[in-house]
């Protein structure tokens, strides 16, 4: 038999219903997260039993809670829901309304809990526990990742450093850390390497990271101040080189922390913007950026390994294995991002100049808190920094090392792995900047009355390029000395290739001849009985683009750019075995 349905005017339904505690309005905003009402006539309106709802509503809907709700019945709902809901009837109270006391002392008392359903908090204490423990600081954020997929609740997410939190900006490290130094009570056994923390400073400067010091106080932790240290008055039976020694290796893990919280800015903060991104083209994005996450990734991996060491040896005797143990992710993830660092700042200055938006976004990035008035560029150049300093750090410990010990042996290893990377990074830079010269002279140059040739070629650089006269000797008859013109000239030597051009007032670049280097040769010139200039040399193409010689007489502009020009294509032309190549490709980039 079918159940009937009864309207609320049915004389069945109209019975005397049991008293309700009277509402209080400044409860409402706390109830409204906690209960909900059956229907949503009127806020709270249905009468126990009935069914009649409002058009448009559904089951599920949420309305907030009202201040009358005398007649509307209620039911608890966990924040977390776990299955179906079920209502939790609540008992009718013979006391009457109750007061705001009352309603807190109820609610102190946890509800029991109902299958397939989790509640979560049970008072008001409870809540805002809760709210503070789920909530991290936005600070903090920065420095914490999710793990991946199947890792349980209470490892949502990872180890976290100790010192990340209480280090500068990687670019105020030095400053900060000489004046953290000049705080401390003058002890003789204690002092700041000079050399290591002047070439940090110079670093910066010359890699152009400007640093405004803010006026936050960092709390710097030297070895010295470490708990345990302090506890088992370790301090008191080292020599003041062995108390060096300890700072310097607790350095390591410090300007790490002050290096992984730039990163963690970096990545978040501008990398991670969308407002920035949407600024960029996902080119644009990538050539900027780069795999500066991966370098991130690194060195937090690099860090964490510190601190655990140092947790099981506050004496950090297996730094170098440590160090040594990283070495192949340094290699992978440090060279590519120092390689990409010409298009990197090539492509900022344009963005600078062309993108207005970018402009305008990235100022007001810059100007939050997070950054401590640090620009992008500044956190742009880190890597390249961090890695320059790495192989200081691990000189200067291996100054303080005793000679021949086990330490030693192994902060020499993890230097030489470490050093080899450094030079593999200003290999591959001084690489692609020849590389990106060459690509600049090609769209200079046109072949005009010569044949065409490609100048990007593997293993070859540009070497030197200079503006001169050639001297040109016009005969004008026996008996008289012959007249003498000059007319602008360009050379460009290439590592196996000599280029003859005028600059065209486009200030582009017309071949007039070329010669492999190995075909020319300068000589000099006896250059007061011809009648000629004090700085001309001889130039001889034995032979040139059409297979002919060719000779000109070049003018330097002064004497030591004609000996060096001289030197220079001599050198060229001659064999030379691939040490002395890459000595010269090294001389020739410069500093």
């Amino acid at each position: 038999m079918a159940p009937v349905k009864r309207h609320g005017s049915c004389p069945v339904t109209q019975r005397p219903q049991p008293a309700r505690p009277e509402s209080r309005p400044e409860l409402c905003p706390f109830l409204a997260g906690l209960f909900r009402p059956r229907s949503a006539k009127a806020g709270l309106s249905a009468a126990p039993g009935g069914n009649s709802r409002e058009p448009g509503s559904t089951a599920g809907e949420r309305v907030p809670l009202l201040a009358d709700n005398s007649k509307g019945d209620v039911e608890l709902v966990a924040l977390e829901s776990m299955g179906p809901e079920e209502p939790v009837e609540e008992p009718p109270s013979a006391a009457g309304p109750l007061g705001t006391a009352g309603l807190l002392e109820i609610g102190a008392k946890r509800p029991t809990p109902v299958p397939g359903r989790k509640v979560l908090h049970g008072s008001l204490q409870d809540l805002s526990k809760a709210a503070a423990t789920q909530m991290p600081s936005p600070e903090r954020r920065l420095f914490r990742r999710p793990l991946g997929k199947g890792a349980k609740d209470t490892d949502k997410w990872k180890k976290e450093s100790k010192y990340v939190q209480t280090q500068p900006l990687y670019q105020d490290y030095w400053l900060k850390r000489l004046k953290a130094a000049e705080r401390k009570p003058k002890e003789p056994s204690f002092r700041v390497d000079a050399s290591l923390s002047i070439a940090g400073l110079l670093s910066s400067s010359l890699l152009g990271a400007a640093s405004q010091i803010s006026s936050r106080d960092y709390s710097f932790c030297f070895w010295q101040e470490i708990p345990e240290v302090k506890s088992r008055r370790l301090l008191e039976s080292l020599s003041p080189q062995q108390h060096r020694l300890q700072e310097a290796m607790f350095e390591m893990i410090t300007s790490e922390a002050s290096y992984l919280r730039s990163l963690s800015v970096a990545t978040s903060h501008f990398k991670g913007s969308l407002v920035l991104r949407e600024t960029l083209t996902r080119a644009e994005v990538h050539r900027l950026f780069s795999n500066l996450q991966q370098v991130k990734d690194v060195s937090e991996r690099f860090l964490l390994e510190l601190e655990e060491h140092m947790d099981k040896d506050v004496f950090l005797a297996g730094l170098g294995a440590v160090v040594l143990k990283h070495c192949p992710a340094f290699h992978r993830v440090y060279i590519p991002y120092v390689t990409n660092q010409m298009y990197q700042e090539q492509l900022m200055q344009q963005l600078m100049r062309e993108n207005w938006r970018f402009r305008q976004v990235l100022r007001k990035l810059e100007e939050q808190p997070v950054c401590q008035r640090q620009p992008l560029k500044s956190f742009l150049v880190l890597p390249f920094q961090r890695i320059t300093r790495l192989k200081i750090l691990l000189e200067n410990i291996l100054k303080l090392a005793p000679a021949g010990s086990e330490l030693a042996s192994s902060i020499g290893t993890a230097l030489t792995a470490v050093g080899e990377i450094v030079s593999a990074c200003n290999e591959n830079v001084r690489h692609m900047k020849q590389t990106e010269e060459l690509v600049l002279l090609e769209k200079q140059v046109e072949f005009v009355k010569t044949k065409s040739i490609p100048l990007i070629s593997r293993g070859r650089w540009l070497v030197r390029a200079g503006e001169f006269s050639q001297v040109l000797i016009q005969e004008v008859g026996v008996g008289y000395r012959p007249r003498l013109s000059t007319k602008p000239i360009h050379l460009h030597l290439l590592s196996d290739l000599l280029l003859l051009s005028r600059r065209r007032d486009d200030s582009r670049f017309s071949v007039k001849d070329y010669a492999q280097t190995c075909h020319v040769r300068a000589e000099l010139l006896r250059a007061k009985p011809l009648g000629l200039p004090d700085t001309a040399f001889l130039l001889c193409l034995s032979r040139n683009h059409r297979g002919a010689s060719a000779e000109f007489i070049i003018k330097a502009a002064s004497e030591a750019q004609r000996q060096e020009w001289i030197s220079l294509i001599t050198s060229q032309a001659s064999p030379r075995p691939a040490a002395v190549i890459k000595a010269l490709r090294e001389a020739c980039a410069g500093p």
